[in-house]
């Protein structure tokens, strides 16, 4: 299988790379390093079955340098955490339209199979829960969180509509909280910044009073997610839920981080950011039964295997937390 993956310097992106890899993919990657890593693929650079490509996807010359004779493209060509998004408002809803759009174009030229990845924030505060895909959503769209959240609807949207008009075989992931090795700790994301904090003994960042709740997904769970759902047959235009549905508050989680890291760090409360959802957990059932997935890395596991991997870093002095109102604090900033 000859394999396109936008954003594949990132970090579920690397991870998907190594997987196709292993499958004996031959695998084109295109990454700007906006918020991806050239230090995440690596470890792959000796694999002459891998060619990285630093580009822009939402650049027509860019995508010229990837060639063709694609079967499969993968679109994660976005940022995805607190302090990406806020940092690049603007490039987040560039290549969530512009972006998507040319990818696209690109797959219907090859007669490639197409997979984005969306993300559960598109549900917003859910006033539904758990959260299914035929539930449409409760979002402020024009919050702080706003150019990742309706970027994504658009995605989904734009998506869609081009399978109506080109028959085009796209599908789309919802993505909820995924973690593992790979995630930089200085992105504001709950788990990195949670095991950084404990790392260096400093008290524990919650957010409001920790009873808000997060599925967390451990990275090779949401990676083989990701490859069930293009390669299974029938579910062009379908849009899934892939995530963990075993549910914890916050503090929960920050009392677990600090039994694994053996960490004296105790918990310290900020206010909790502007439309932080309070409740997130995917109802996976479509998964489960169309695509013969649902994940297996328990939370203990999933939290030691990352804690190897950063534990093997080095832990930045100070994590950036998340922005109350990132569009409007950074979103000059280039």
């Amino acid at each position: 299988m000859h394999t396109l993956v936008a954003g594949g310097a990132g970090f579920v992106g690397s991870h998907l790379v190594d997987h196709l890899l292993d499958l004996d993919d031959t695998v084109v990657v295109i990454d700007s390093y906006l918020t991806g890593k050239p230090h995440n693929l690596a470890h792959r650079n000796a694999d002459g079955r891998l060619t990285v490509v630093e580009g822009d996807v939402t650049s027509d010359h860019d995508l010229l340098r990837v060639g063709g004779g694609f079967h499969r493209v993968y679109h994660l060509a976005s940022p995805a955490s607190p302090v990406g998004y806020g940092l690049h408002p603007l490039e987040t809803l560039r290549v969530n339209s512009v972006g998507t759009w040319n990818l696209l174009d690109l797959a219907r030229a090859n007669d490639a199979r197409f997979v984005v990845t969306s993300t559960s924030e598109v549900y917003g505060e859910p006033l539904v829960h758990p959260q299914r895909e035929d539930y449409w959503g409760n979002v402020n769209p024009i919050g702080p969180r706003s150019c990742y959240d309706e970027g994504k609807r658009f995605t989904e949207s734009l998506t869609v509509s081009y399978r109506g008009q080109h028959g085009l075989d796209c599908r789309i992931a919802r993505l909820f909280n995924t973690y593992g090795p790979r995630m930089d700790p200085g992105d504001g994301r709950l788990v990195p910044n949670l095991l950084a904090q404990a790392l260096r003994g400093e008290p524990l960042t919650i957010y409001g009073d920790g009873s808000q709740t997060r599925s967390l997904c451990f990275v090779s769970d949401t990676v083989s997610a990701l490859h069930a759902l293009m390669e299974a047959p029938g579910q062009g235009g379908e849009v899934f839920n892939l995530g963990n549905p075993d549910e914890y508050t916050v503090l929960q989680l920050a009392h677990e981080i600090i039994r694994v890291t053996r960490s004296r760090s105790t918990v310290q409360y900020r206010p909790l950011p502007v439309d932080d959802p309070t409740r997130r957990r995917p109802d996976i059932s479509k998964a489960v039964e169309r695509l013969g997935w649902q994940p297996s890395i328990p939370l203990s596991v999933g939290l030691d295997r990352t804690l190897q991997a950063l534990a093997g870093q080095k832990v930045p002095e100070a994590v950036a937390e998340p922005d109350p109102q990132p569009s409007v604090a950074r979103g000059a900033r280039r």
